[in-house]
């Protein structure tokens, strides 16, 4: 996105002024000086570059702590390496000090945020923020055969910067739909903390399997304690307990892990297969009227203390149940955008069909597929569903690698394709 939001220019967010002292810090020193020991204790010995480069704080100011740890006895200088910073070897009193921080609090990463800082940073990220038109629409969703009307109305969606309901019949297109929705705003930039800090607790909130940073050279210089990472995405499907939305306090290592809400902070949340999760859906819907209502999330620690977080975030309820069965009227005004996916039109079919067979270096043939078409409503009394194509292709082409052979789409081998995949009518009556 460009200064003015637009999504389809890439835009960089404004660097994290760098601290060049402690007191620039928005962490306590005695924080600082105690994570400092444990990361000395766990590499034995250290050069003053190591300690800055695992602490992800400038020269200066790891400089400025081992002053104060050299003072308290804690470490020792002993030379330096080979480009001239010194050396430093914790002491007998420091792995006495480090033994003891550790049983407490096993956490010995980069230095983490303030609460408040990461609060003001999520909300000038916000989602809100995002201004999205008809080409960057187009452009995202253009490998998958879509109407313009839904189009618009997920144009319309992501500029609300609210929550989506994505509902209709299974196979219509939901999951990829929604997955292809952080395309649209792909090249837009974050800043992700590797760790929140409150009264001395530490919440885990950069997450490598989940947020996708930027090279470190295309970064600018900036606070290291931040990550640059595209608008992140999270999904999670069938899984999802109500303990998943709060904080996970690991008892082994004694700090936080975010949940899925924090993590997709700036993002994208999609809750696929909306309905079939392990928790009821009112007890979930329930747990999100305020989030989704006034934009802040209440996470507790351990102690029983509740901690408040910007729900700053679009939230992807995909479903092929029917909303109003899931959820009450209240909580469906709060989710601004409800999306119903039909079926597909024999022209849309046939577009699909098409496209798949590129991908799969078959050639593709109209009448075979008009055929095909007709079979699905005729004989399985099925409507045309958005998966079907890829879904017969792939029997096709698992059927050929079976024989030795090169896989065509002919008459015969989308005949026996449809019979693998597809009930007979029969079959579903006696289901019935």
């Amino acid at each position: 996105m460009d200064n003015t939001g637009t999504a389809h220019a890439e835009s960089l967010p404004l660097p994290l002024r760098i601290p060049e002292s402690v007191a620039e810090l928005d962490v306590r020193r005695t924080f600082l000086e105690e994570l400092a020991i444990k990361i000395l204790y766990l590499s034995g010995s250290s050069s003053l570059a190591y300690l800055a480069e695992q602490i992800r704080l400038p020269f200066t100011v790891v400089e400025e702590l081992s002053r104060r740890l050299r003072k308290d006895q804690l470490c020792d200088v002993t030379g330096t390496d080979p480009v001239g910073f010194p050396n430093l070897t914790i002491t007998s009193q420091g792995r006495s000090r480090a033994l003891e921080l550790l049983s407490l609090n096993q956490y010995a990463g980069p230095a983490p945020v303030s609460l408040q800082s990461y609060v003001e940073q999520a909300r000038t990220q916000s989602v809100r923020h995002i201004e999205v038109h008809e080409p960057d629409i187009e452009r995202a969703f253009a490998h998958l055969v879509l109407n313009k009307n839904t189009l618009r109305q997920i144009g319309t969606a992501i500029n609300s910067g609210g929550s989506i309901f994505l509902y209709g019949s299974t196979g219509a297109g939901k999951t990829t739909i929604a997955e292809t929705l952080s395309q649209v705003f792909a090249q837009d930039r974050v800043w992700i903390p590797y760790a929140v800090e409150v009264d001395g607790q530490i919440i885990v909130v950069y997450d490598p399997l989940v947020h996708r940073s930027v090279p470190e050279e295309e970064s600018p210089k900036c606070d290291k304690r931040w990550v640059l990472c595209q608008r992140p995405t999270v999904m999670v499907g069938g899984e999802l307990t109500i303990e998943m939305l709060d904080l996970e306090f690991n008892p082994a290592t004694k700090f936080y892990v975010g949940p899925a809400q924090m993590k997709a902070n700036n993002g994208v949340l999609i809750i696929d297969d909306f309905g079939r999760q392990r928790i009821r859906p009112e007890e979930l819907l329930n747990r999100w009227v305020v989030p989704l209502d006034r934009r802040v999330d209440f996470l507790t620690l351990a102690g029983g203390k509740k901690i408040e977080i910007p729900f700053e975030l679009i939230v992807v309820f995909s479903t092929n149940l029917n909303p109003a069965t899931l959820a009450d009227a209240a909580f469906l005004r709060r989710i601004p955008t409800k999306i119903k996916l039909n079926e597909v039109t024999l022209e849309e079919f046939k577009e699909i069909f098409r496209r798949i067979c590129v991908q799969n270096g078959l050639q593709f043939r109209a009448e075979i597929v008009d055929e095909v078409a007709q079979i699905i409503s005729n004989k399985y009394n099925e409507p045309l569903r958005a998966c079907y194509p890829r879904d017969i292709v792939n029997q096709v082409c698992w059927a050929a690698r079976y024989e030795g052979k090169e896989p065509r789409l002919e008459r015969d081998t989308v005949l026996r394709a449809a019979e693998a995949y597809f009930l007979s009518a029969s079959d579903e009556a006696t289901n019935q």
